[in-house]
């Protein structure tokens, strides 16, 4: 059964850089002996998670990613999925996968999808018409294809980094006017970097109810989404599925589950935060599965076992020189062991 069981994590590499390379507006980057803090810091905990995928964001390098690899001992086991034609000029979401299970060459998903249209005159007399002019996602999503085992369907995974929840800087824009909009820059950066996490968020979702509804496919979905599990992103994304009673069986055809909820039905309370901010501990990592992965579906081939959170680091604020990132990192582990109609479903008897 081992060799059917698969792990999941996501990491935000906290704008992993070779040293000396420019970060956005800082033309020097990283020192030295930073950056080897980082590789350091990076590698004894991809170490540590010993996950099958790892779904990456904020990486900007990918001979930093290959070093942290080695560094961790697993350049010997996992290929690093970074686009092809990636200079090191921006960050990109990427992946390091074992690589017996890649089933096909991974793609970076930038535009939305043709269905994905955000336009309404209104649903009642007193709403006025809206359209939202958004056709590409900020960070193009990785989409990769793996299988643990020649016996076990494939799997559609995808890694996601959606628009940060800081407000859009419209001081930049030409039709900004301090006298006008000075006293509101917040609440109305904040708007659009809503409306941009929203529009990713329901573009992805588009994308993945083309392959799971009235299917069996399994999807996982990983990434920084700058929202909590409670959110309208997150409500986008898994469509709110119902979380059965234990011996009950059931599941949701296209929803999503969370593995933050799985391992709460586990715990005695709530223990789980991936990022801080002004002393306030919240999550905004998640790892999304199909009912594939769901204990209580009726379809489940996958048993859920537990997920683990990397978060000690986010009680310091030093990550700038420490090497550690700013993001807690999370893991999941499934189990193989399929219900019977799934069995029945496999051909498996």
């Amino acid at each position: 059964m081992a060799d059917r069981d698969v792990s999941f994590a996501s990491f935000n590499l906290y704008n992993l850089q070779l040293p000396g390379e420019a970060i956005y507006s800082d033309a020097d980057g990283w020192t030295r002996e930073i950056y080897d803090r980082k590789i350091g810091w990076t590698g004894d905990t991809l170490r540590r998670l010993s996950a099958d995928f790892v779904g990456f964001q904020e990486l900007w390098a990918k001979a930093a990613l290959e070093d942290a690899l080695e560094n961790a001992g697993l350049s010997g086991s996992h290929k690093a999925l970074v686009p092809p034609d990636h200079d090191g000029g921006k960050i990109v979401c990427a992946g390091a996968v074992r690589e017996d299970m890649l089933a096909s060459e991974p793609e970076w998903i930038t535009d939305f999808p043709d269905e994905m249209v955000l336009r309404s005159d209104g649903d009642d007399p007193q709403t006025e018409s809206i359209a939202v002019n958004l056709s590409s996602f900020s960070r193009p999503v990785l989409h990769a294809r793996v299988q643990p085992d020649p016996s076990t369907p494939v799997i559609e995974v995808f890694v996601c980094h959606f628009k940060s929840r800081r407000p859009t800087q419209i001081w930049r824009e030409n039709w900004y006017d301090r006298d006008t909009h000075g006293d509101h820059v917040n609440a109305l950066g904040y708007a659009i970097s809503t409306i941009r996490r929203t529009a990713e968020a329901a573009a992805l979702r588009v994308i993945v109810t083309k392959i799971a509804k009235k299917t069996d496919t399994p999807v996982v979905i990983i990434g920084d989404m700058n929202d909590g599990k409670q959110s309208n992103t997150l409500n986008i994304l898994t469509e709110q599925p119902s979380y059965l009673a234990p011996l009950s069986f059931g599941g949701v055809d296209n929803g999503l589950y969370t593995a933050q909820t799985l391992q709460e039905y586990r715990s005695t309370r709530d223990v789980y935060y991936t990022h801080v901010f002004k002393k306030d501990r919240e999550s905004l990592d998640h790892i999304l599965f199909s009912e594939q992965f769901y204990d209580n579906s009726e379809d489940r081939l996958w048993l859920f076992r537990e997920m683990i959170v990397e978060n000690d680091h986010l009680n310091f604020e030093d990550h700038k020189f420490s090497g550690t990132g700013d993001h807690g990192v999370i893991r999941t582990e499934f189990r193989w062991k399929p219900t019977d109609k799934a069995k029945a479903a496999l051909g498996m008897g």
